[in-house]
């Protein structure tokens, strides 16, 4: 009862094809495609557009110290 035949799969793929037919199979396949191809063209971009930019902006240090002296209400 472990792993499944080669006859099993092959009952298994043609009861797919009877259900969704080929044509329908195809046309996922070439979404499923598209996607990936648009994914990994997404990634590129990415990358190289961090790569033009350099690194981030560095931080100074400055610190502005301050006191709260009262609690003012603003309404918009």
């Amino acid at each position: 009862m472990g792993s499944f035949s080669i006859w099993h799969w092959l009952i298994v793929l043609l009861i797919v094809m009877l259900i969704f037919g080929t044509k329908k199979l195809r046309n996922i396949g070439t979404d499923l495609g598209g996607a990936v191809r648009g994914f990994k063209d997404g990634m590129r971009e990415g990358s190289e557009k961090g790569a033009e930019g350099g690194s981030a902006p560095q931080v100074t240090g400055k610190t502005v110290e301050g006191e709260v002296r009262g609690k003012t209400e603003s309404k918009a």
